[in-house]
This record gives C-alpha cells, structure tokens and sequence, in this order.
C-alpha cells in the first residue's frame, strides 16, 4: 500500500480524534447542569469531570476535578491555558498522523488484516493521546502561576489525565480510520505475505516479552516500586523525580498476598500477567502480518500490542470488582488508559529487541540452508 493511499485514512482518523476530544472537553460545562449531580451522583460528576477537563478551553471545567487549574488562569494566565489546549490538540493530530499512517500502510486493513489493524490503531489513538498531554504540560502547568512548585509530580498528574475519554474517542477514530482504508486499498494490488520461518518468530516474540516482563514483573513489584516512587537525588525544582518515573517505568503494582483467600490473590495476578500473553500472541503472529518486517513497524506494532494488553486485563479488573465494590459507572472505569508511557517505553525497547532477534534467527537459518518456512498467516 502507498503512501498516498495510507494518508487518506490516516488524516481522516487523526482530524477525527481530534474533533472527538475537541467535543469532549466542550461537554465539560454541562456537567455543571442542574440535576447531573442526581443523575450521576456527585462522585460520579466529578469523576466525569476528570475525564473531561483536559480537553476543555474553560479553566472554570477543571473545578471539582481533583486538580487546582482554574485558581491561577485569571489575567495574564489565562492566554498560558488557552496555549496549553491548542498544543494539546494540534499534538494529538500531529502524534497519531504518523504513528496511523505507518499501520495502514505495513498492517493494511484488508481481509484477514482487518481485526489486527483496528486494534492497532487504536491504542495508537491512545498513545498519540498520552503524548499530547505530554508535550502541552508545562504551558498547562505555568498557566496555574507556580510552575516551580513541585514540578515533576504535575508533570505526572497531568501526562496521566484525561485518559477515559481518550480511550473511546481513539476507538472510534480507528474504526472510521480502518474503514476508510479498506475502501482506498482496493485496487491497489494484492499485499505481499510474508513467510517467516516459525522458530524466528517464536524467539523474537519471547526476546520481546522477556523486555515488557521487566517493568510488569520486576519494576512494578511494590517494594521496588516504592523505591522508584522514593526516589530523590537533589533539592530544588527537580528534587521529586519519582512520580514522573512510576509513570514511565510501571506497566502495573503487584504484591505477595498479606492475608485473604489465596485463590483470590491468583487470579488477579493472572489478571495483570495477561499483557505478557498478549504481546507474546501478538509479536509471534505481527512479523507474517506486515507487509515488509521494518524496525519502525515492529516497534510501533509492539508499543500497540503492549496497550491492548494492558486494557485486556484493566477491562478484565473492571469486570470483577463490579460486584465487590458499589461503585457507579465513572468510577469502575477510572483507571482504563492506565500505564501509556511505560507501554511506550518499554514497547519500542522490546520491539527493537524482537526485530533484533527476528533478524538474527532469520539470517541464521538461511546460512544453514534451513528452508522449512511456513506460509505467514492471514488471520487477524
């Protein structure tokens, strides 16, 4: 698939997402109607209200939401928060074009593609997301006049915010996204199959794993994750680095059971190991997938396959402990969208790690005169 025809659905998800957010944070204001509080529950508007404030031009949406940023957005901060939005949503645009464009192109949405694409360029959408946040952060957090103040936990705070409505407004655009390419790949000729050799796969899906294992298993253990949190090197602006880094470094929290059934404590950390299973499927099926087994492709398919690990089993964490805690609907889904920077992180590294080991067991085999190779799958 060219590029040409890639750019088509890629700007259309990317101007789509944009809008989505764009109208997200406009809704902001009406949680403050008459009567959401008796529909919603006051703990559920204000919940609601932490999905939606970021993304909204009004300083007076981010009331009640748990962060101060309407008390230093008056006179001379306000054009700091207004900045702040634009960046955010010019962000989003310009982080998903790519990153989609890329995935239509390598992973195109035809038929045995069309699963595989959509769950890529969704948490794509996700990642784009986060990054936008990322970037737009420090005019947000001058616009609240004390930008020296504890830096790097806001910095945190923010990157982590917003994260609900992100993940159905990147839905959404990656459903219309992949049916507009399916539309503008007809036409285009029949898209090459890899064949792979099936050990190389094999090794390169676990290499990759072995690389997200280290921040699912290892970092996010909670004695070391509280070490990270503690971390503290220096005085001054920078002095409190260990928010901002469990951002970066922790796909999940897990710990040996202190009391409670032991069958209980099991299943959740099934539950949380679930990403692992998923990049492994994932990476053992994504090199026959592509079109061409590119560095690029291979690290972004990964940093997805990470993702959608991580909202399987927060999906999954959600389903149980709708009967054990009598939370409304807002609540239950507050922490989907968790974990996108170290998703990031941790997936490029593992996607270079795969392509690396991919590359040599392909190169090794064919030294050796191996020709047992199996036609690269076509399901999605």
């Amino acid at each position: 698939m060219t590029y040409r025809r890639a750019a088509i659905p890629a700007l259309t998800g990317g101007l789509l997402i944009t809008a989505l957010l764009w109208w997200a944070g406009a809704s902001a204001q009406a949680l403050r109607l008459q009567g959401t509080n008796s529909l919603f529950g006051i703990e559920g508007t204000l919940e609601l209200g932490r999905w939606l404030f970021p993304w909204s031009y009004e300083p007076s949406a981010a009331l009640g939401s748990g962060t101060d940023l309407s008390g230093g957005t008056g006179g001379s901060y306000a054009s700091l928060y207004s900045t702040a939005v634009q960046i955010r949503f010019v962000a989003v645009f310009a982080f998903f074009l790519p990153g989609a464009l890329l995935l239509i192109r390598r992973l195109p949405p035809v038929r045995g593609r069309m699963t595989a694409s959509l769950l890529a360029v969704w948490a794509w959408g996700l990642v784009a997301g986060m990054l936008a946040m990322t970037v737009s952060a420090p005019w947000l957090i001058a616009s609240q006049g004390r930008g020296s103040y504890r830096l790097l936990p806001q910095l945190s705070s923010v990157i982590a915010s917003g994260r609900p409505a992100l993940v159905v407004a990147a839905l959404i655009a990656a459903a219309v996204t992949v049916l507009v390419g399916r539309v503008t790949v007809k036409g285009a000729g029949p898209v090459p199959q890899n064949i792979v050799p099936e050990r190389a796969t094999r090794l390169a899906a676990t290499v990759g794993t072995a690389v997200i294992a280290v921040s699912l298993v290892v970092l996010s253990y909670q004695p070391v994750a509280a070490e990270i949190q503690m971390f503290s090197p220096y005085d001054g602006m920078f002095s409190e680095p260990g928010e901002l880094l469990r951002q970066w470094l922790l796909l999940g929290a897990w710990d040996f059971p202190a009391g409670g059934p032991l069958g209980s404590w099991l299943l959740y950390r099934v539950l949380d190991l679930l990403p692992l299973a998923v990049v492994w499927v994932a990476l053992r099926r994504l090199p026959a997938l592509l079109t061409r087994t590119t560095l690029p492709a291979m690290a972004v398919g990964t940093v997805c396959a990470t993702v959608l690990g991580l909202l399987a089993s927060q999906l999954l964490h959600i389903v149980l402990n709708v009967s054990d805690r009598p939370y409304g609907v807002p609540q239950l889904f507050s922490g989907l969208g968790g974990g996108i920077p170290a998703a990031l992180l941790f997936g490029l590294a593992a996607g270079g790690a795969a392509t690396v080991a991919l590359r040599t067991a392909v190169g090794r085999a064919e030294a050796a005169g191996v020709g047992a190779t199996r036609p690269a799958a076509s399901g999605s």
